[in-house]
C-alpha cells in the first residue's frame, strides 16, 4: 500500500536554488533536501513529490503546497513530525500533513495562489530582516504605488512583465489582488492570482518601485502593459523580498482531516 500525502511547507530559500532539483553542482534545492528526508521514511527508495509552485532561487514560503508519494505504507499520523526530523538542519519545516484526496494534485488543482513581497524602506541597512526584505533607502510613496497597481488588475497579456526564460505558452493571466500597504518602515506588496507568470511579482515590484520614488507617473505603468514590451518596464526586484504566502484549491486538503496533529 502506497502513502499519499498533502503536505504544507515553510522554508528560507536564501541557500537553495529554488524549488525544483538541478545538477548538483549548480547547488541544492528544497525538492533535494524534502525527497532525501523522505527516503528515510520509505528504506531508501526513491520518492516522489510535486509542487504547487516551483519558487526561484532565494524566494522563501509560508505556504507552499507539495504532494508526497512513499512506495510502502507510512503511518499517516507520525508523517509530519518523522519528516521534520529528517530535514534537520536544513530551514525546511512541514507544517500540515494530510491524505492527498484521490485525484488531487498541488499544481493542477489550484485556482489560486498569494504572494507577499517585503520593502525595507529606510537608510540603515537591515540586521533582524537580512535576506528577507529588499532593502530600498530612498523614500517611497506607497500611496502612489497603490494607486498605479490598480491598473494591473484584471485579465491582460502581461509579456512586460514576464522574464525572458519563462515556459507559459500564454502571457495572458487574470491578476486579483495586488495591494501595496505600510507599517512603519516596511512596504508589502500582496499580489494574488490563479496562476503568475516567470518573475511577473517581481518585475511588477521594481516597476511599481519607479513609481514610489516618484521617477514615473503612475500613467506610464498603463502604458508599459499596454506595450508588451519587456525591456520599457522596471527591473526585476531581487528574490529576497518574496514569499509564497498561499495556494487555494476548491477543497483545502488539510480542512478534511490533517494526518499529523
Amino acid at each position: 500500500m502506497r502513502t499519499r500525502a498533502a503536505l504544507l511547507i515553510e522554508y528560507h530559500g536564501g541557500s537553495f536554488v529554488g524549488w525544483q532539483s538541478q545538477a548538483r553542482a549548480q547547488g541544492l534545492a528544497v525538492q533535494d533536501v524534502l525527497e532525501t528526508a523522505a527516503a528515510q521514511l520509505a528504506e531508501g527508495a526513491p520518492v516522489v513529490t510535486a509542487v504547487a509552485g516551483r519558487t526561484d532561487a532565494g524566494v522563501h514560503a509560508e505556504g507552499q503546497v507539495a504532494l508526497l508519494e512513499l512506495g510502502r505504507d507510512f503511518p499517516q499520523g507520525r508523517l509530519r513530525e518523522a519528516l521534520n526530523f529528517h530535514l534537520k538542519p536544513h530551514p525546511v519545516v512541514v507544517l500540515r500533513a494530510a491524505p492527498a484526496p484521490a485525484g488531487w494534485h498541488p499544481r493542477f488543482s489550484a485556482v489560486g495562489r498569494a504572494y507577499r513581497y517585503r520593502i525595507l524602506n529606510r537608510r540603515p541597512r537591515p540586521a533582524l530582516l537580512a535576506g528577507l526584505v529588499w532593502h530600498v533607502a530612498p523614500p517611497l510613496d506607497e500611496g502612489a504605488m497603490h494607486a498605479a497597481a490598480q491598473t494591473l488588475l484584471g485579465r491582460h497579456d502581461f509579456s512586460a512583465f514576464r522574464a525572458a526564460a519563462c515556459q507559459a505558452s500564454s502571457p495572458l493571466r487574470t491578476l486579483d489582488r495586488l495591494d501595496v500597504t505600510r507599517s512603519g518602515d516596511l512596504v508589502e506588496i500582496v499580489a494574488e492570482a490563479r496562476s503568475f507568470l516567470h518573475h511577473q511579482v517581481r518585475n511588477m515590484v521594481g516597476t511599481l518601485r519607479l513609481v514610489g520614488e516618484g521617477r514615473w507617473p503612475a500613467a506610464r505603468v498603463t502604458e508599459v502593459l499596454a506595450g508588451r514590451d519587456r525591456a520599457a518596464a522596471g527591473p526585476t526586484a531581487p528574490a529576497e523580498g518574496l514569499c509564497l504566502t498561499g495556494v487555494r484549491y476548491p477543497t483545502d486538503p488539510f480542512e478534511q482531516g490533517e494526518a499529523s496533529p
